[in-house]
């Protein structure tokens, strides 16, 4: 697109509403190696994207969004050196659509394994968790779906850790925003040993347990819950004593044993019979 910026304009609206409602349009782009360098162009030829009209990167990001839809691209597309990097400049520093469309984006590049592992590398996962804090309600919601993709792959799960995503999630969760989304993001990370620490300092699991009894929990939310808790508490023993006043003031964990999901009872037991063990040592010891 070296073209005059009014003209580069007028055709960055032009592919952006072409790839938005011409589906076969999308496949022309995976035709050659050159095309998706030659549409970023005015974005990779400044050293920063406050330079670039916000009009002309978002319609860019955007058309980037709606190319990465079609299958057969998604390989290409990430591969492509310009674009992940292009993609988090946006999350950075773009208006809030467009780094709600830069998320939406690495969400759907992220569709194909090999590229979770290529943009968890790249460094993408810092400002998505940054746009999760602090972005709005759509762009929250794009970039934790984009973040709950890239730690299905196990490398991803502590570069998140470190990025400081239990923290902002546990935050979003207790604020109520995006909870089912956000417990099975959770559920995930708090395998990891540090997050199990930061989950026990922000004393997560007070808040797990009233999320179940909260009337309006899915079921899928209840054993997301009753997951975490399960694990914070065989890697953290100083866990059991808070888990066994709120079981004796709300009976919480035995209900779900009677109305959760067959993971969830599954979960639920074990913690109960870990608990009345624990009674029981102490009554005959």
């Amino acid at each position: 697109m070296s073209l005059p910026l009014p003209h580069q304009k007028e055709a960055a609206k032009e592919l952006r509403v072409l790839t938005k409602k011409v589906p076969s349009f999308r496949t022309i782009f995976g035709e050659s190696h050159d095309f998706i360098p030659q549409l970023l162009g005015p974005l990779s030829k400044t050293e920063s994207l406050s330079e670039v009209p916000s009009d002309l990167q978002e319609d860019l990001i955007t058309t980037l969004l709606n190319l990465s839809i079609h299958d057969n691209n998604k390989k290409l597309v990430a591969e492509t050196p310009i674009v992940i990097p292009v993609l988090i400049d946006a999350l950075q520093s773009g208006t809030m659509e467009t780094r709600s469309n830069s998320a939406a984006a690495i969400f759907t590049l992220s569709a194909l394994d090999s590229n979770k592992l290529l943009i968890g590398k790249s460094g993408a996962l810092k400002p998505l968790i940054d746009l999760l804090d602090k972005g709005h309600q759509l762009a929250m919601k794009d970039a934790a779906s984009a973040i709950f993709n890239l730690c299905i792959a196990h490398e991803n799960k502590s570069r998140a850790v470190k990025a400081g995503a239990v923290k902002v999630i546990m935050k979003k969760i207790m604020d109520r925003t995006l909870v089912d989304e956000l417990l099975s993001t959770l559920a995930m990370l708090s395998c990891h040993q540090r997050a199990v620490e930061e989950l026990v300092q922000l004393k997560a699991i007070p808040c797990l347990l009233t999320i179940i009894r909260e009337s309006n929990t899915c079921a899928r939310s209840k054993e997301n819950c009753i997951a975490i808790t399960h694990n914070l508490c065989y890697n953290d023993r100083t866990t059991w004593k808070e888990l066994r006043e709120e079981e004796k003031a709300f009976g919480t964990i035995s209900q779900l044993t009677s109305n959760g999901t067959s993971r969830a009872k599954r979960k639920a037991n074990e913690l109960l019979e870990r608990l009345n063990k624990a009674v029981n040592y102490t009554h005959t010891a």
